[in-house]
């Protein structure tokens, strides 16, 4: 009798941590694991505004894949997925096809640009390491023309950011810390340098508790950070923004246009005819998409809606991880004839948000609220306790943060 194949597409925090848990609770000649993606690293997408700015190494962020899975009982194919077909029981790879018996979709985010024109010519987009990568050179690199270029070039160090949410607020706070730093270095005095958020909406950080908003914009203000909050940005030009305020559009002139204010669920998942609500696949109970028995989503790519709020759960690291868990026991199983499946239910620790260095607002346990330094820890403590239950003492020796005091 033939082994069944369980195939898993993305190693984000959803795929990676079912691998990581599904391996663990099957022998090896029980079941056949393939772990599909893009690139041989896993990368931690909490941090990449980090290394956008310049405040971390990307290869602090990015974990090998082989050093957490046991290639002995999983079988990692390197390539991108083109397409599925659920009812062939088929993925479709650029190199290659695929059979499964059971598919677990974690293919992760794409940017969502809600149809602003040029956004996609013209904008930086903080979505995997390459793309940080690039954003921290391109900042540099305008950093560094600007006393080498005649006249007012006040374009080359405005950085204008699109988005005041989490990834939004997180990248300004460490461009705060970094700025300073780059103005020393390129000899430009700090006060010529603009650093300036665009939010359509009417608050940073919709839905976090109000006072810790007040906390955040006032600490990022002191650190020179410009806050144009209810101002959409219509268009993006190879000069700058063009962004709408009390009815009256303006031109902000850049060369370094951050866009950090949307995800969509991989379009992979739409195309190939799951049943969708708003681009991502509204799980059942135990993880599974509706129409299909075989196939688990997990991440960006599953809604699950909160009852309370009536609205979706925010496809978080912290639900990815949660979901995984529940993932890799029902696929234990159901390959294994059982029907002991598990139901999931969020259980939220909290959220906390980085200010830069030493600086952080959250909430957890509940309601208990984090300011400064404390909620800077915590955010630490949440991160190094990811990599522990990925990799283990080894992994969180290896990549984990301890810089506590400075």
């Amino acid at each position: 009798m033939k082994n069944p194949k369980v195939v898993i597409l993305g190693a984000g925090y959803g795929g990676m941590m079912t691998t990581v848990k599904f391996q663990k609770m099957v022998g090896t000649n029980e079941v056949d694991i393939t772990l599909v993606n893009k690139h041989d690293y896993h990368y931690q997408t909490t941090w990449l505004h980090e290394n956008s700015a310049g405040t971390l190494h990307h290869d602090q962020t990015r974990i090998q894949i082989k050093d957490v899975v046991d290639f002995n009982k999983v079988n990692f194919v390197q390539d991108t997925v083109q397409s599925i077909d659920p009812k062939a029981q088929k993925v479709q790879l650029e190199n290659g096809e695929l059979e499964y018996d059971y598919l677990v979709i974690g293919l992760g985010f794409e940017t969502a640009t809600f149809g602003i024109k040029g956004l996609e010519e013209n904008a930086l987009m903080i979505s995997n390491i390459n793309n940080a990568r690039l954003i921290r050179e391109h900042i540099e690199y305008n950093f560094s023309r600007y006393n080498n270029e005649p006249g007012e070039r006040d374009d080359l160090i405005t950085i204008a950011v699109g988005g005041a949410g989490f990834t939004g607020i997180e990248f300004v706070g460490e461009l705060a810390n970094r700025v300073p730093e780059l103005c020393k270095e390129y000899d430009i005095p700090r006060e010529k340098v603009r650093i300036i958020t665009v939010e359509a909406g009417p608050t940073a950080l919709a839905g976090f508790d109000e006072e810790l908003v007040e906390y955040a914009m006032n600490r990022l203000e002191a650190k020179g950070v410009e806050f144009l909050i209810g101002t959409p940005v219509k268009e993006a030009t190879e000069d700058g923004i063009i962004v709408e305020k009390d009815g009256q559009e303006e031109e902000i002139k850049t060369k370094n246009f951050i866009w950090a204010a949307g995800v969509k669920a991989n379009s992979i998942v739409q195309e190939s005819g799951f049943e969708v609500n708003r681009g991502k696949v509204e799980v059942r109970d135990d993880m599974r998409a509706p129409d299909y028995d075989n196939v688990f989503v997990v991440g960006d790519c599953a809604l699950i809606m909160n009852e309370e709020t009536g609205r979706p759960y925010p496809p978080t690291a912290q639900i990815a991880m949660q979901e995984a868990e529940v993932i890799a026991h029902n696929l234990k199983e159901l390959v294994r004839d059982g029907s002991e499946l598990e139901s999931f239910e969020f259980n939220n620790r909290g959220t906390v948000a980085s200010l830069g260095q030493r600086d952080a607002i959250g909430v957890v346990f509940g309601d208990k609220k984090l300011y400064g330094w404390t909620a800077s820890v915590m955010k630490k403590v949440i991160d190094n306790r990811y990599l522990l239950k990925l990799g283990g003492m080894g992994l969180l020796l290896k990549k984990g943060k301890f810089k506590f005091f400075h």
